[in-house]
Formats: C-alpha cells, sequence, structure tokens
C-alpha cells in the first residue's frame, strides 16, 4: 500500500532501526543461536579450528563437524552451506577449565554412524581421543605434562 504522493509503503519490514538505547539488528537464525561468543582479545585472538567427517549413515545426513571456540569444543550434524545448523542442539559439547582445544581431527577410516575417534591436542601439549557420538573420553595422552603444569 503506498502513501499519497508515491512516498514509501506504509507496510515496509525494517531489518534495523536505532533507539536511544542503541542499533537493533535482524539476525539470521545461525547468528543468533550461535554459542556463546568470545570477547575479542587485542593481544591474541583464540584460533577457531573446523573439522569434517563423512559418517555414511542411511539418513543421508553423514556429514559432522567440530569446532572450537575457546575453551569450549562442539560437535554437529552439517546440512550443507545452504541450511543453518541448530546451533542450540550439539550432539557433544566439552567445557575444559585448565586448557584450551587448539586443533583436532577425525579418524575417517574407522567412521561409522554409531562411533567416531576425535583427536583433540591442547594448548599445554596434551592430546585426548574423544567419541562424541557416544560421548565418551577413551585416553589422555602427555598427561603428566598437564598435572605437572598444575602442580607449579
Amino acid at each position: 500500500m503506498a502513501t499519497e504522493g508515491g512516498g514509501k509503503e506504509m507496510n515496509e519490514i525494517k531489518t534495523q532501526f536505532t533507539t536511544r538505547e542503541g542499533l537493533y539488528k535482524l539476525l539470521p537464525h545461525s547468528e543468533y543461536s550461535r554459542p556463546n561468543r568470545v570477547p575479542f582479545n587485542s593481544q591474541g585472538s583464540n584460533p577457531v579450528r573446523v573439522s569434517f567427517v563423512n559418517l555414511n549413515d542411511q539418513s543421508g545426513n553423514g556429514d559432522r563437524l567440530c569446532f572450537n571456540v575457546g575453551r569450549e569444543l562442539y560437535f554437529y550434524i552439517y546440512k550443507g552451506v545452504r541450511k543453518a545448523a541448530d546451533l542450540s542442539k550439539p550432539i557433544d559439547k566439552r567445557i575444559y577449565k585448565g586448557t584450551q582445544p587448539t586443533c583436532h581431527d577425525f579418524n575417517h577410516l574407522t567412521a561409522t554412524a554409531e562411533s567416531v575417534s576425535l583427536l583433540v591436542g591442547f594448548s599445554a601439549g596434551q592430546v585426548q581421543l574423544i567419541d562424541p557420538i557416544k560421548k565418551e573420553t577413551s585416553k589422555l595422552f602427555n598427561e603428566e605434562d598437564f598435572a605437572s603444569q598444575w602442580e607449579r
């Protein structure tokens, strides 16, 4: 519906507006529902790593992804770039207290729909083998280095 005189439509849908309190902006679902945001640190940012694996299951959604944000590690079903993942429902989520994940990768050779091995490296030198589908931890390597870090 146009106003008289050829002005703008009255039923225009706005994606952002400004008030005294600040700027309000309509966010896409993937941006709005992303996990806790890590504040920017000007002295060194926390790198984010992403690992992918295809589990070849019968449902057709065999792709899984793992990513880390700061001290948090997330595991999700990956539906492709055109369909946003529901980031409020991870398959597995882990929060580490003493150290943070710096790298990770899946074992593509042994991955099945029921189990997948994920190797995670940490900032203090330890390496952990986990199964995010079964939600269990198998092994922790370089644990003595980790323990000596806390004894100081």
